[in-house]
């Protein structure tokens, strides 16, 4: 293609890319992510969540009750936004704390009821989000993507 041939063609961002930029792994997973974390903000955001939230409540559903250090590393959000974040959770009633019977000066945090049930909804529009991201693959496609991406995160989380 020429470049007065692509100059009548819509600009989709893909045309300007130099095809070097295009074969880099890195920089397609940069971009796809920017999409990603965008869409998926955007599409949390109007049903008044954030991604912290689900982490937390995804996080306490799946391995029960933790102090806020366990939480901070079980989801990789900072300890220092974890507080935040918490006091989000509680003032919705989406999560519970109380002292730690084995360490008084810290809190055990555990999901409540309304909290599984947010939790619930926040799964549905999540997978909505994620059948817009990956619309152009197939469930097969989709399913073998999603492993590869997990294969290369492991391999890089127990090499760091």
């Amino acid at each position: 293609m020429t470049r007065a041939e692509a100059a009548d063609l819509p600009d989709t961002g893909a045309l300007r890319t130099p095809d070097r930029l295009r074969r880099r792994a890195s920089r397609l997973l940069s971009q796809l992510t920017m999409r990603s974390d965008r869409l998926v903000g955007e599409g949390l955001a109007r049903v008044d969540a954030r991604t912290w939230h689900y982490a937390v409540l995804a996080s306490l559903q799946e391995y029960g009750p933790g102090s806020q250090a366990e939480l901070s590393r079980r989801s990789g959000i900072y300890r220092s936004d974890m507080v935040g974040v918490l006091n989000e959770l509680a003032e919705r009633g989406l999560v519970e704390r109380a002292p730690d019977p084995d360490d008084r000066r810290r809190n055990i945090i555990t999901i409540s009821a309304e909290g599984r049930r947010h939790l619930r909804r926040l799964d549905k529009v999540l997978d909505d989000l994620h059948d817009e991201l990956l619309a152009p693959l197939s469930p097969a496609e989709r399913d073998q993507f999603v492993r590869t991406l997990t294969r290369l995160l492991d391999h890089h989380t127990r090499a760091s």
